[in-house]
């Protein structure tokens, strides 16, 4: 505990008397400082004992002296002591009064006690203080230390929420609660998770005060990593500011908690590893070695349906993938899955479990992409295959890049393999090739119409719609048959091209849907 005026009062040596502000002996003095200006004032910072002797003050004027203890008490100042036997030979009235009235503590010195001696005893309670304070600060260390080593995390939070008499939490990489202590602060923790995400999206180290939900008490949020992109939070909820001590154990906790987040990172860069070998065996259709190289780390991904997604992300939204693999990692890791991620340059590859979390987790991430993202966004596209298993790899491999393909064109976040084959090709049409070859398939018989010597494309359009039944395609033209059968013959030899052909056909009718002049 820092000195406070009743323990400088109970200081036997110093032999101080109250005269005033009984009822505030509890405040705790920053310093101890003589000064005989008549308005100290601007010289003070607030929680001083101020010592005087009232060398050029009138300190029987009540007005003057009323003035002189209202200033003082407005900058922040604890306590007046009072020199009695040096120009007064007893507090004078005055000050006694004015002090009651502001209630601001009011000591008689006597003239034995020199104000060096309170400096002294002052600054040495203060030196004690901070020693208590280191001293408490290391031993806590210690405590989580011992903690981290033998209960991990968990046991980390328990002893730090016991010694700064508050609760802790742990968030993940995308910002949902890994652990609490104590348990009931659990809920507590996850109403933060916006704050959290926030934070996350500061430059490491990071960290910010917030009130806590319901203004249920004062929350610090630390960010726990050494790169740029933080890896954790840690969020640490008190009732009120923390002390020194308090301090030092939030602090020896954050550096516990980062160097378990960076061996965490190198043994994820060393997972990452094994997981692109099991990836190339399985893609170039090895799923025997694949199965003996991912033993028991990705073993049990093989054992059941899975499915690959292929992401890309542009140059401009290079965090956009390591978003994507934290979100599916975190997720995975909170069902207890096993997830695959490999990061290929500017693409990301995850295998994940089919109908697990973190497939699901991905999707509700692309999904809140799509609502946000702008039309000009250089974005991340993701394609989902079907569910495939260690031997049909490769074929999930193509169907999750198809997928990418078609998300690029439509200007989607996430397309879905199985979406596409039960869907239409004719969205397809939409590409740019596409189109350009349809135009100049028809170029020559749009050419024919606009000099008003026949309606070609309308014709060829009613002809393949009705299969190539004459009476049927000639009613919805409202012309005779045998008009028809002509129109068709010319057509055939404008471009050169029999309509008997399958072939023709098929390409004529994709034609004329992806063009949008008739």
């Amino acid at each position: 505990m820092p000195p406070t005026l009743a323990s400088l009062v109970h200081h036997s040596a110093l032999k101080l008397t109250v005269r005033a502000g009984e009822d505030r002996l509890d405040v705790p003095v920053r310093w101890a400082h003589a000064s005989e200006l008549a308005d100290p004032v601007p010289y003070m910072e607030g929680g001083e004992l101020l010592l005087i002797t009232a060398l050029k003050l009138d300190a029987e004027d009540r007005e003057a002296m009323r003035r002189y203890v209202r200033r003082l008490v407005g900058a922040g100042v604890v306590g007046l002591g009072f020199a009695v036997g040096v120009h007064y030979e007893d507090i004078p009235d005055a000050l006694v009064d004015a002090a009651r009235a502001e209630d601001l503590p009011l000591l008689e010195v006597p003239r034995r006690t020199p104000f060096l001696a309170i400096s002294k005893a002052v600054s040495a309670a203060i030196a004690a203080d901070q020693y208590r304070a280191v001293t408490a600060g290391f031993a806590a260390q210690r405590e989580l230390t011992r903690q981290a080593l033998t209960e991990g995390p968990e046991g980390l939070l328990a002893a730090l929420a016991a010694q700064v008499d508050g609760w802790a939490a742990l968030y993940d990489a995308s910002g949902a609660v890994v652990a609490t202590a104590p348990e009931w602060a659990g809920r507590r923790a996850a109403r933060l998770t916006p704050d959290v995400t926030r934070l996350r999206e500061r430059s490491a180290p990071a960290s910010s005060v917030v009130a806590g939900p319901e203004n249920e008490d004062r929350v610090e949020l630390h960010s726990l990593g050494t790169g740029r992109r933080p890896r954790a939070a840690l969020a640490v909820g008190t009732a009120a500011a923390l002390g020194t001590a308090e301090r030092y154990a939030v602090h020896s906790a954050i550096a516990l908690l980062t160097l378990t987040t960076e061996r965490s990172r190198s043994l994820h860069a060393a997972e990452q590893r094994i997981g692109a070998a099991v990836l190339r065996m399985l893609l170039a259709g090895e799923p025997d070695h694949a199965r003996a190289v991912a033993g028991d780390l990705y073993g049990g991904l093989l054992d059941a349906p899975f499915r690959i997604i292929v992401a890309a992300g542009g140059e401009a939204n290079g965090d956009a993938l390591g978003a994507l693999a934290e979100v599916a990692e975190s997720a995975a890791a909170r069902s207890g899955e096993v997830v695959l991620a490999v990061p290929e340059g500017n693409r990301l590859v995850i295998l994940a479990c089919d109908g697990g979390a973190a497939v699901a987790a991905c999707c509700d991430h692309a999904a809140a992409r799509e609502a946000a993202r702008k039309a000009d966004d250089d974005e991340l596209v993701v394609g989902l295959s079907a569910p495939a298993g260690p031997i049909a790899a490769s074929t999930a491999y193509k169907q999750a890049e198809q997928a990418l393909s078609v998300a690029r064109r439509r200007g989607r976040v996430l397309v879905e393999h199985e979406h596409m084959a039960a869907g239409s090709v004719l969205p397809l049409l939409a590409d740019d090739a596409v189109r350009a070859f349809a135009d100049g398939l028809l170029r020559a018989l749009r050419e024919h119409d606009a000099t008003g010597r026949g309606d070609l494309v309308a014709s060829l359009r009613a002809w393949l719609s009705r299969h190539g039944q004459w009476d049927a395609a000639a009613a919805d033209l409202g012309v005779h048959r045998h008009t028809l059968r002509y129109r068709m013959r010319r057509v055939e030899e404008i471009l050169g091209r029999s309509l008997d052909d399958p072939d023709t056909r098929m390409e004529l009718w994709l034609s004329l849907k992806a063009t949008t002049t008739d």
